[in-house]
């Protein structure tokens, strides 16, 4: 009898079992089955071991979303190394950063700019060329599994780099077993099923995006990769023609495909479910959405890269619950404290804190701030400060209020970006809407995209919200600048600020 996946390839290798002959990925014309997949990433396995990739290594990829990337994953976990995913837009200091910081044996990359940095070094690169041309290869075998020592659980296997709106990039550790915990649970309630295809337009490079891959090969569903934050007319036509009864989206795509349904004047009928994370989904977008779609079913969640998620709504929950974020995942506890740690009563707002197997190792190298973010004082699991604030009902359901970043203070009073933002979308002729809070001598600032000016806005809001919190001026810009995942850019947002300034000056 086949015992349980304990490591990441394990889990692609029992689908491939299972489910041979299935879909597994597809991307840019290009399909393999779940048995394909499988032996595409044991020959790149082979090939990165032949470069000199040994277990506990680290492969730094960056790559656009593909079938290789995919294969590639589960060749990393297969050689024993801890791969870490990068945006293919990375680059200059940042990914000169991550290169000292992690120290790869292999860095997979196309940009020269990127294999000179790696080669200045003296660490080994090479094109995705090379690796394709091993993992298609299929005149050849796949090869047996590398030799190595054995690998367990708890050793590393990924390191997916985050950071704020300032600091360098900082490279979240994952397990084999916090990934496999956290992909189960997360399938249990979402509950992706064998003949679904799920149209991710999420990068790899973002967790979000890469546990699409997961979770289809845990229900045996078939993942079909868009491109990064697709946003324009080709996301209603590249649903279709997947046939996408999933997707995962954020609110960037979201609201793109409400307005695509509305021009178009009809639906997607084989579209069942979507899952959204990352930033608060507008109502106006969920109910345009399921106007559109008879068949939808919406659960929204809350997460981070350090926990992966922590809470999901159960299906049209959002309709009972407006504003919820859900309940913890199954075999997880979420919580909130004040500033001493201590457990809050529900309805108390405090530091949303999160505990379970799903709670990653740490950070790479950062002592000082795992300790800070990861408290381990409630026995085997440590407990995550999120920095993300919030409350729990009577029922459990947490309600998300906003980050720390977020949260300041307007003639006294404490004031969360996100409340500003949900009351500016009310307004009339508002589609999105994003506030910086304020910084040293500039006020709180809000940016909008519509139809609106800014006084119209501005009176507007006197309607949603109190007078202290709404900030003394409004920028309409044409769009919302975003990042490769789709959130909105804060750090582009900044630059427009210090630009409204000095035209001011």
């Amino acid at each position: 009898m086949r015992t349980e996946p304990a490591l990441l390839h394990e889990l692609l290798h029992h689908t491939a079992e299972r489910l041979p002959d299935r879909t597994a990925i597809s991307a840019e014309g290009l399909t393999l089955d779940h048995a394909g997949l499988a032996a595409a990433a044991r020959r790149a396995a082979a090939r990165i071991s032949d470069l000199g990739v040994r277990p506990g290594d680290r492969v730094v990829i960056s790559a656009p979303s593909s079938v290789l990337l995919t294969a590639l994953v589960y060749a990393c976990s297969e050689a024993g190394a801890v791969f870490s995913l990068l945006h293919e837009q990375v680059g200059g200091p940042q990914f000169a950063h991550i290169l000292d910081d992690c120290r790869p044996t292999l860095v997979i990359s196309d940009r020269p700019e990127h294999r000179a940095a790696a080669e200045s070094r003296a660490l080994r690169a090479t094109g995705c060329d090379d690796l394709a041309a091993h993992a298609f290869d299929d005149s050849a075998p796949p090869p047996p599994a590398p030799a190595g020592r054995d690998r367990l659980s708890v050793d590393p296997v990924c390191l997916i780099y985050t950071s704020g709106t300032t600091a360098l990039p900082k490279a979240v550790v994952s397990t084999h077993g916090q990934v496999l915990f956290a992909a189960r649970a997360i399938q249990q309630v979402l509950g992706y099923r064998a003949d679904d295809i799920v149209h991710s337009p999420l990068p790899l490079s973002f967790d979000y995006g890469l546990y699409q891959l997961f979770l289809g090969a845990l229900s045996g569903a078939a993942v079909h990769l868009g491109r990064p934050a697709e946003t324009g007319p080709a996301l209603l036509t590249r649903l279709r023609e997947s046939g996408a009864t999933v997707l995962p989206a954020v609110p960037s795509v979201s609201g793109a495909l409400a307005r695509l349904l509305r021009r178009a004047g009809t639906g997607l009928p084989n579209l069942r479910l979507l899952t959204n994370t990352g930033a608060a989904m507008p109502e106006e977008t969920l109910g345009a959405l399921r106007a559109a779609c008879p068949r939808l079913k919406v659960q929204l969640m809350y997460g981070l890269t350090e926990c992966k998620r922590a809470t999901v709504m159960p299906a049209d929950g959002d309709l009972a619950r407006p504003g919820s974020s859900g309940l913890p995942l199954p075999g997880t506890d979420v919580y909130v404290t004040d500033d001493e740690g201590r457990r809050l009563p529900p309805g108390a707002v405090g530091e949303i804190t999160v505990r379970g197997p799903h709670v990653m190792a740490g950070y790479w190298r950062r002592p000082e701030l795992t300790a800070e973010k990861y408290v381990r004082d409630e026995g085997l699991f440590p407990r995550l400060r999120t920095g993300d604030y919030g409350w729990l009902d009577e029922d459990g359901y947490l309600y998300v209020t906003g980050r720390r970043d977020d949260l300041y203070k307007a003639g006294g009073f404490r004031v969360g970006a996100a409340e500003v933002e949900a009351a500016a979308r009310r307004v009339t002729g508002v589609q999105s809407a994003a506030v910086l809070p304020p910084h040293g001598e500039r006020p709180a600032l809000l940016f909008v995209t519509g139809d609106v000016e800014e006084r119209q806005v501005l009176e507007g809001l006197r309607e949603q919200i109190e007078e202290f919190k709404i900030p003394p001026r409004c920028l309409v810009l044409e769009r919302l600048p975003l990042t490769g995942n789709g959130k909105v850019d804060r750090k582009a947002l900044t630059a427009h600020a210090e630009e409204a300034r000095d035209a001011r000056h």
